[in-house]
């Protein structure tokens, strides 16, 4: 690991800075005597001010040796020399060297002082007016507030980067504001630790029993078991969590959570027998789901004679017979509101959604076809030959980041210009995106919800594809039979065993399955990295751009990090034409496949085409196309979306050679190679390898611990998620 080291100095001269992230790249003069370079984030920075930087040394291809800045201390320079160099490097707009000079001579070591606070002294200065004087006041308050939040943040080991966002949200009076109540840091939008932002307040003097801190412990644990996917939390395990969380009694946490809901920032609610405490957007999403769902369901079912006529023509066109389940489904779908549709692999789910598109087509309805994430909309593409897309970019994304929320162009008063809208891979949708595709259908539109409940639930909060099925308030129609043709699948065959608590044939030699034992860690990587690197390209016919390595962890000797180094080294090896960068422990080449960690709104990419956008999401994977020369930009194509990373957006970004189960989700692979050895007890579940193995069209090939998919198939635990919207849904019906 490399050793953090500490320089200080002066600054001599800014080399770049970015206006919108504080990224800057600077020269500095240590005290030693010797030049270096240092990058990092440092907004505003300006020769003449010294500078503590704490960081590592990283050897750049173009530019040699840099400091790279992980914490930052700076103070305003104090002799008179410096203080001109700082105002004349341009830092305030209008102050070049001659007047920098001026300032100086005239006021000496007071000057900041004197342009702070009494601006009215500097019209004695040669060429300042009143309204320049004025103006130039303004301005340096304004780098002061910026510089004074950042010295805040920097006391307390918090990332620069947060200062950008709370000056922009807050202004002069961001340090003020976090002095007032730093538990404000451990809102989602700034994303600081509750325990660190308890130990920050703490020490700045607050008394561990006052409301700011109880009130703001009770929204972090509502906040933090989204990640859960809980939508509510009962209101008894919220009292009991928090209490321990900050060591208070649970009737102080009471008063607390009283006083939140009267004062609307959280809804309690009995439903289902629990007393339910919810935040409160998530509170309106539920019930907006609910309730659209069941005006959609109320919608009077429309007899079309057209549908079984057009099965008819489409069965002679095609040279199929759809089975009795697949035109119950087409049939539903042309005169339901809403439908749902189910089936796990190889039951003619997709012969059935193409001939609901086409039905949808000759009825003459203007049809979207929709899925949560980028992989899942290009394969629905592929099976219906019509064009699909995210739902992020079908209801026009945009994120505030003043709020930290997310809005949408198309809602109720702007809806989707559709008659009918089919969304599949519906399992991946939470309750937020549900919520917001909803409220942008007009009356009228007909849904079509398509996905296999078997699979893992939503990353985000709710579990809603299942809470819809199970409420029983939805015409649902569920493909249990696997065709002919599919059975000849081993792959499918094996997904079906493991759906029904039976481990898959490990024995099994037919063309499109094997299991490899492989019991040993490092015997077991070998074997990985050689059959991406030789064995299934050469024997198989099978690039290793279109191979996929999944494992259910990221941790331990097989865990996908251990992985992705592996097969860097292997299929993407160091050359003389291609730059590499090392950021955060990663290193990053020209060439790699990389995956998006996080959801990423305000990301900008554009395609050839010359379209634009913004928006890059958890799990979408591209290439690393060029790095340019001084490491400061990387340019990642995400299947045909170009987007630029500076340095500091790279910790979203991870080598995604190897992959997580829960990553892999949406997405299906020619070939996939499959770890299976013990992991963590939650990911060595049913719905974890079911997951695994329905995403490898062509060839399965599991590598590891032969005794671990029976393992994982007869253990059918499912992590419980507190979520109302099956008992609203049921309510109503009932």
């Amino acid at each position: 690991m490399t050793q953090r080291q500490t320089v200080e100095g002066t600054v001599q001269s800014v080399i770049f800075h970015n206006e919108e992230n504080g990224y800057t790249v600077l020269s500095m003069l240590t005290h030693s005597g010797e030049a270096i370079t240092v990058v990092g984030c440092i907004p505003y920075a300006a020769a003449g001010e010294s500078m503590t930087v704490t960081g590592v040394w990283t050897e750049h291809a173009a530019y040699g040796r840099q400091m790279q800045a992980e914490e930052v201390e700076r103070r305003l320079p104090q002799t008179e020399e410096d203080l001109a160099a700082y105002l004349g490097s341009g830092i305030l707009k209008g102050v070049g060297p001659a007047t920098a000079e001026r300032i100086v001579a005239q006021f000496g070591t007071d000057a900041l002082r004197v342009i702070e606070e009494a601006p009215e002294r500097l019209r004695t200065v040669k060429g300042i007016t009143a309204k320049k004087a004025s103006e130039l006041s303004a301005a340096f308050r304004e780098l002061s507030g910026l510089r004074r939040v950042t010295e805040l943040l920097a006391r307390y080991e918090l990332p620069v980067q947060l200062a950008m966002r709370l000056y922009r949200i807050y202004g002069v009076r961001a340090a003020d504001t976090v002095r007032d109540n730093p538990y404000l840091l451990a809102e989602a939008r700034f994303g600081v630790a509750f325990a660190a932002v308890d130990e920050i307040a703490l020490s700045m003097g607050f008394a561990g029993d006052e409301s700011c801190r109880t009130e703001a412990a009770l929204l972090y644990e509502l906040e933090h078991n989204l990640n859960n996917g809980h939508v509510f939390l009962p209101r008894d395990k919220l009292l009991l969590a928090t209490a321990a969380l900050i060591d208070l009694p649970a009737e102080q946490m009471e008063r607390s959570l009283d006083d939140l809901i009267a004062g609307g920032a959280v809804v309690c609610e009995h439903i289902a027998g629990v007393e339910a405490c919810y935040l409160r957007r998530f509170y309106d999403a539920e019930v907006r789901v609910a309730c659209i769902t069941r005006a959609l369901c109320a919608i009077p079912a429309q007899k079309s004679p057209r549908a079984a006529h057009t099965l008819d023509e489409l069965e002679a066109l095609q040279g199929i017979t759809y089975a009795p389940a697949q035109r119950q489904a087409v049939e539903l779908a042309a005169q339901q509101g809403v439908l749902i549709l189910t089936g796990g692999p190889g039951t003619g789910k997709t012969t059935t959604v193409r001939a609901i598109v086409q039905l949808f087509s000759r009825m003459g309805l203007d049809t979207l076809l929709l899925a949560p994430t980028g992989r899942a909309a290009m394969r629905m593409s592929e099976v219906t030959g019509r064009e699909a897309q995210t739902i992020h970019r079908c209801l026009g994304m945009n994120y505030n980041e003043l709020t930290g929320e997310l809005t949408f162009k198309k809602n109720r008063r702007e809806p989707l210009e559709a008659d009918a809208v089919i969304v599949d891979e519906v399992s991946m949708v939470d309750l937020e995106l549900m919520d917001a595709l909803l409220c942008a259908l007009r009356p009228g539109c007909r849904l079509v919800l398509v996905g296999d409940p078997d699979q893992l639930p939503s990353v985000g909060p709710g579990n809603v594809f299942s809470d819809l099925i199970r409420s029983g308030a939805v015409p649902t129609v569920a493909l249990h039979t696997v065709f002919r043709q599919a059975e000849q699948s081993a792959i499918i065959r094996s997904a079906h065993a493991v759906n029904h608590g039976r481990a898959p044939d490990l024995d099994n030699r037919q063309g499109d399955f094997f299991f490899l034992v492989r019991r040993s860690p490092d015997r077991l990587v070998q074997t990985v990295v050689e059959l991406c690197r030789q064995r299934l390209p050469e024997n198989m016919g099978i690039p290793d751009r279109e191979i996929q390595v999944i494992s259910a962890t990221r941790k331990g000797p097989c865990g996908t990090v251990q992985l992705n180094r592996a097969l860097q080294d292997a299929l993407n090896p160091p050359a003389a034409d291609k730059r590499q960068v090392v950021w955060g422990g990663t290193l990053y080449r020209e060439g790699d496949r990389v995956m998006q960690n996080r959801n990423d709104y305000d990301l900008c990419w554009e395609k050839e085409d010359g379209t634009v956008g913004a928006g890059v999401f958890n799990g979408d994977v591209g290439v690393i196309r060029e790095i340019d020369p001084a490491g400061e930009q990387i340019t990642v194509d995400f299947d045909d979306r170009i987007c630029q990373y500076t340095p500091e957006r790279l910790n979203r970004l991870e080598i995604a050679y190897a992959v997580t189960v829960h990553k892999a989700q949406g997405s299906e692979y020619r070939a996939v190679v499959l770890v299976t050895t013990p992991a963590a007890p939650g990911l060595m579940v049913r719905s974890v390898l079911y997951t695994a193995i329905t995403r490898a069209r062509e060839l399965l090939v599991m590598v590891g611990d032969d005794t671990v998919p029976a393992a994982m198939a007869a253990d059918d635990r499912r992590a419980r998620r507190y979520s109302g919207l099956r008992r609203r849904l049921m309510d109503r019906k009932e």
